[in-house]
């Protein structure tokens, strides 16, 4: 189980607050902010086409996606000032550096933001490949940009990790046959494990995370000597 692991796109706080900020500031619900609800049950996992279908049901797709684009760029503003990583992520970084381990990110996020949040991390450089929606027929919640990450690492899901956050998002690599830890920095824990979260971790110095992996670790030390 330990031989790879794929990193997703939640390595990041404040997300909800940046989001609900430009919603706002672009006059979104006549500028009035959403409620953390409306964002977990209308917006988490979400990428750009669902959202401007689905808060914008009485524009035409182009308008919704010029909406969109709009606040994509107020995001990277805002982000590029305000975001930091979840906690305990250095380390798992360099656990993952130490064993020598394989990882790629998997995101609905457009190109330019995820590029934006990777450098904002210093994590540039840090993935062997990097899955966005655009890069697949269906995004999450389908399994395809998961199985897509699978194929560049040359990894089979039965040894793949993979760590989410979002409701569509564990639904999609649970479909394309990996475990997940799902993470509870923006959605309630019920929905992450009806998702199909194998456990949940606070964080990545979450005491159940390093339990595991050290488990992980012993496995295939086990495996490697009997082989």
């Amino acid at each position: 189980m330990g031989r790879y692991v794929i990193r997703i796109h939640s390595i990041i706080m404040l997300f909800v607050i940046c989001f609900k900020r430009c919603l706002s500031q672009l006059g979104y619900n006549e500028g009035v902010p959403i409620t953390e609800e409306f964002f977990i049950q209308k917006i988490s996992g979400k990428h750009n086409e669902q959202l401007s279908r689905l808060l914008f049901p009485d524009w035409d797709l182009q308008k919704g996606l010029k909406f969109m684009d709009d606040k994509e760029a107020l995001f990277r503003r805002l982000a590029a000032e305000q975001l930091e990583p979840v906690n305990g992520l250095k380390r798992l970084c360099k656990w993952i550096d130490d064993c020598g381990l394989k990882r790629g990110a998997v995101t609905n996020a457009p190109k330019p933001n995820a590029e934006l949040l990777l450098s904002v991390l210093g994590l540039s450089d840090y993935f062997q490949i990097v899955v966005l929606a655009n890069d697949c027929e269906r995004a999450k919640p389908f399994p395809d940009p998961y199985l897509k990450g699978l194929q560049g690492l040359k990894a089979s899901p039965n040894h793949t990790l993979v760590f989410e956050d979002s409701v569509p998002g564990i639904t999609a690599a649970v479909a394309a046959g990996m475990r997940v830890l799902g993470i509870t920095t923006r959605n309630p824990e019920h929905l992450l494990l009806e998702a199909g979260a194998t456990f949940l971790i606070k964080d990545y110095n979450d005491p159940k995370l390093w339990a595991e992996l050290e488990a992980l670790q012993r496995e295939t030390a086990e495996t490697t000597a009997g082989s």
